[in-house]
């Protein structure tokens, strides 16, 4: 069954998501993981990709669009769309949905700020796991911590 993380960032700010995102696709590919990371729109991988190559300048993290077939499979990539490549190892979901193909992940993590738009939805996303029995873990992010 998919464990499912929730990041309860300390910041009213939307974009603290973005950017906490980017860091823990860091972490968690430097340790060996394959990662897909589920967002809304095309405009808002285009968003994610640009951000994954310039918010940290000294790091390189191997990533691509999933359905730009211009470059083969990478260790991370980004969905905008059912496409959810081959692997079954972490899910990110920066959404406003739950990605419909979640469960086959290992691991999923969503992401919280304190923003009453984002509190609504992360809401519904925790309901929707903890009826169906998901094991759910919280993990409160503070303020100092995402800089």
């Amino acid at each position: 069954m998919t464990q499912i993380d929730f990041y309860l960032l300390a910041s009213q700010d939307p974009k603290t998501r973005w950017d906490f995102c980017c860091r823990l696709v860091e972490k968690v590919q430097r340790l060996g993981h394959r990662i897909l990371v589920s967002v809304d729109t095309q405009q808002d991988a285009e968003t994610l990709n640009q951000l994954l190559w310039s918010f940290k300048p000294e790091s390189f993290i191997p990533h691509r669009i999933i359905n730009d077939t211009k470059y083969p499979a990478m260790p991370v990539e980004i969905t905008y769309s059912p496409e959810a490549g081959d692997h079954q190892d972490v899910l990110l979901n920066l959404g406003k949905q739950i990605p419909s193909f979640f469960s086959r992940f290992n691991r999923m993590s969503e992401f919280v700020t304190e923003d009453e738009e984002t509190k609504i939805w992360t809401r519904e996303h925790y309901r929707f796991y903890k009826e169906r029995g998901y094991p759910i873990e919280t993990r409160p992010i503070e303020a100092r911590n995402l800089r």
